[in-house]
């Protein structure tokens, strides 16, 4: 009897080291990205339909039945367990169910996910029960060990090595090496984030050596960007995915993500994909490999983009998570409290509103600090007036952020934010052909159709609340900002030292404020960290549960707020009419 089984596992594994037969082999490649939770295609209240890993499923089940399944390989570039209710329940309430992400990628047969930078925001609980759930590997080769037996080696699994029809297929996984600027250091506690140039191509020099692949994906959770500058070796550590597809030798995809910006490029030898976010698109890779004498001799590839549409969906996969649907509608539809007046995020580029008025009240009452730094996180929502639900949180602040205090000087808070603004307007004279707000007419990365859009992004507005200043539109960057005093009318000085609550996201050193803007190094912030609180969300429906309602009078005393304004007020006001009317229709 063990002769017979040594002898059929000899054959067997004669059998695996041949090669493929001669012929023509096509496989497609399905990618997705930046998922960020939207799992479902209802948004739980009203009758409000989004993309959905269920549109998604329906697109790629077409895929397998035209091309057969066996050829069709299905990853996702990251981004997939932060942004909507349904994966911050999984990730914070219920911890016990095996995650709905994890069922939903098994139930939709992922070959492979790369981890990405919010979901490393999750933090280890939600993503070390990630790398136990799923089927399919959890991917990031630059992420390494820094502590252990294993270090210096890859925390996730590194790569994936698939046979079909005889043919080998590898998929690279990368995870932004950025991570550790804009994350708190508990999230990412144990590892380190390796630039993907030159280290993604090493990596794929090795696996070609040690596997022989006759394909090569490589997927990683990095903007697509500028690419590489003549003369340079790396791009922007946060957007290397351009830059990899102009360096990389030996692959045949690379698929981006992380920016949320479609895109397609093609040459003799590589495609790039980004699907962009949020299930609006799936990726699609097509390549055909001519075999002879059991080796490749030819291989054609092309790429591009399908548009999911969200109201066509699997409907077995949405009875089979139906269960899931309602847990998540319950918790998320169940009243919080009142609003008078209701919040709306866009006014937040006017200058002082309810909307960020709640928010910088959050951030002082939470800490006791005395000056609060924040940004709109919502480029353009609404909370209605009326009953407050838990969904709506989402809208007030839509991320995991935490919320810490740190040491500042008055120097260092007036380049902050005279950095803030600079991204956010533009110095006028009163011409009428310029604009305030720095906007510019441009394609709308999600639609292609041109419109009119910030430069920079709005979530890296920052405004200040303690202090009572002007910001003079006539004015050049470095003497915009004019501080009159604290909220309290105390005299603000530019070398006393004050304390100021930020979110952990600002407080990584994330949008260059603290670094470009304040001058502050970013090995040496955490130095100037006096405290750490629980995610601001949570702290917001803190303080619903607490005053039950909230109204302009609760949430705008000037003692504790102080004011700003854009200066002169009738000049800008002219501006802020038209521009706004520009980005929004208004």
């Amino acid at each position: 009897m063990k002769l017979h089984i040594s002898f059929i596992g000899l054959a067997l594994l004669v059998l695996a080291s041949c090669g493929p037969k001669d012929g023509t082999y096509t496989f497609r490649l399905c990618t997705t990205n930046d998922v960020h939770g939207r799992y479902f295609d209802s948004l739980y209240v009203g009758k409000s339909v989004s993309g959905s890993l269920l549109a998604v499923s329906s697109v790629v089940d077409s895929i397998r039945t035209a091309d057969g399944a066996g050829n069709v390989i299905l990853i996702d570039a990251g981004d997939c367990v932060q942004g909507d209710n349904a994966s911050y329940y999984y990730n914070f309430v219920d911890t016990l169910s095996t995650h709905v992400y994890a069922r939903m990628a098994n139930y939709m047969k992922y070959n492979a996910v790369v981890v990405g930078n919010h979901d490393i925001e999750a933090g280890h609980p939600v993503y070390d029960r990630l790398r136990k759930e799923l089927d399919c590997p959890l991917l990031a080769a630059n992420a390494l060990r820094t502590d252990g037996p294993g270090k210096g080696k890859p925390y996730f699994q590194d790569y994936l090595v698939m046979t079909r029809n005889g043919i080998r297929i590898a998929i690279i996984g990368f995870t932004n090496p950025n991570i550790k600027n804009w994350l708190s250091p508990e999230l990412w506690s144990g590892m380190e984030f390796v630039s993907l140039i030159p280290y993604a191509q090493e990596y794929v020099d090795k696996v070609r050596k040690k596997e022989k692949p006759d394909i090569v994906i490589v997927s990683a959770h990095t903007g697509t960007g500028p690419g590489i500058v003549p003369g340079q070796t790396s791009a922007i550590p946060e957007n290397q995915g351009l830059a990899m597809f102009q360096t990389l030798r030996g692959v045949d995809f690379v698929v981006c993500s992380h920016d949320h910006s479609p895109a397609v490029f093609q040459n003799d030898s590589i495609c790039l994909i980004n699907s962009g976010s949020h299930c609006r698109n799936v990726g699609l890779g097509r390549i055909e490999l001519t075999v002879k004498d059991g080796k490749v001799v030819s291989r054609k590839l092309s790429a591009g983009l399908v548009p999911v549409r969200k109201e066509n969906v699997d409907t077995s996969m949405r009875s089979a998570f139906r269960r899931d649907y309602l847990a998540v509608r319950e918790f998320t539809v169940r009243p919080v409290g009142e609003l008078s007046e209701p919040f709306v995020t866009r006014e937040s580029y006017r200058g002082m509103c309810p909307y960020m008025d709640f928010i910088h009240n959050v951030c002082l009452a939470s800490t006791g600090a005395q000056i609060s730094f924040a940004a709109p996180l919502t480029y353009d929502g609404t909370v209605p007036a009326g009953t407050v639900v838990y969904n709506d949180l989402f809208t007030i602040y839509p991320f995991e952020n935490r919320l810490f205090v740190l040491n500042m000087t008055g120097r260092e808070i007036k380049d902050y934010l005279e950095y803030s603004y600079d991204r956010w307007i533009n110095t006028v004279s009163g011409s009428r052909k310029e604009h305030l707000l720095k906007i510019s007419y441009r394609p709308d990365y999600r639609t292609g159709s041109m419109s009119w859009s910030f430069d920079n992004r709005a979530y890296n507005f920052d405004s200040a609340a303690g202090l009572v200043y002007d910001v003079d539109i006539r004015k050049p960057e470095g003497s915009r900002i004019l501080v009159r005093s604290l909220a309290s009318g105390e005299e603000f000085s530019m070398d006393s030292t004050y304390s100021v609550a930020m979110t952990s996201y600002r407080a990584s050193g994330a949008g260059g404020l603290l670094g470009e803007g304040a001058g502050i190094a970013a090995d040496r912030i955490a130095e100037r960290v006096t405290a750490r609180y629980p995610e601001i969300r949570e702290l917001v429906y803190g303080y619903f549960q607490e005053h039950g309602s909230v109204t302009p009078a609760d949430i705008g005393n000037p003692s504790l707020l102080g004011s700003w304004k854009f200066v002169p007020e009738e000049l800008a006001s002219r501006y802020l009419d038209r521009d706004m009317g520009l980005v929004f229709g208004e």
